[in-house]
């Protein structure tokens, strides 16, 4: 059977009727571990205090709002290339579960910065493009809500999601191309010597996959609605022309 198949909305409906369940269950499971175990079973850092527990909250967060635009970005290209309305829905599901995620970590990271810098906010290269990716998050929704034909919308959404991505991969990667900056280097990392201890990594990926299976199970979610929803407005159309 074809992955494309399942741009179907019919096709779609049911498959989810099925994962969302598990993949439920799955969500709570982990996100319930890697939170407890970061925030209760971890030592505090002799640097950092008790503030280093941040980081199963931050981490996850920020990793995940950036993979919600490149995941929009995705399922846009789809529906410029493809057509397939499931995926412009998807996209369109994506962006206030992705704009939360951001809100999470740019406050987690304010949290964090005011006992280590001394300050709430710095125009770091990081930071400064997180706040732009934010924005974005905030152009692309009022970008839908403003247009009332869903296929124009869908498609001037799907080029600012183009723009948008390469704030997306600037704050995936600033660290990389500034050394300037007051934002540590990345927790996980192939170098030792920046790589955070087995002690905060261990419950930090599980946390990290509750992350990622919240956001997978919240966009199916929202996708499940907005298939709904434009299969209302269908009918009152359809009414309203009868």
């Amino acid at each position: 059977m074809s992955l494309w198949e399942y741009a179907n909305p019919v096709r779609f409906m049911r498959l989810t009727d099925r994962v969302l369940p598990w993949l439920t269950a799955a969500t709570v499971f982990f996100l319930l571990f890697g939170l407890i175990w970061g925030f209760f079973f971890t030592p505090d850092d002799y640097r950092q205090g008790s503030t280093v527990k941040i980081i199963f909250l931050h981490v996850p967060a920020a990793m995940m709002a950036i993979n919600a635009w490149i995941m929009m970005l995705v399922a846009s290209l789809i529906w410029l290339v493809r057509r397939h309305h499931v995926s412009a829905l998807a996209a369109k599901a994506a962006a206030p579960v992705g704009i939360t995620m951001t809100l999470i970590a740019l406050f987690t990271g304010m949290v964090w910065g005011q006992p280590m810098w001394g300050t709430w906010w710095a125009w770091d290269p990081r930071l400064t493009s997180f706040m732009i990716l934010f924005v974005f998050y905030l152009g692309y929704m009022a970008l839908w809500a403003a247009i009332e034909d869903p296929d124009t919308a869908a498609d001037l959404t799907a080029i600012l999601c183009l723009v948008g991505s390469v704030f997306a991969l600037l704050s995936r990667y600033a660290v990389n191309f500034w050394n300037q900056g007051l934002h540590q280097g990345a927790s996980l990392s192939m170098d030792r010597a920046e790589h955070v201890d087995s002690a905060f990594s261990t419950p930090l990926y599980f946390s990290m996959l509750g992350f990622a299976l919240f956001f997978v199970t919240l966009v199916l979610l929202r996708t499940r609605t907005e298939i709904r929803a434009r299969r209302i407005m269908a009918l009152m159309a359809r009414e309203r022309l009868e």
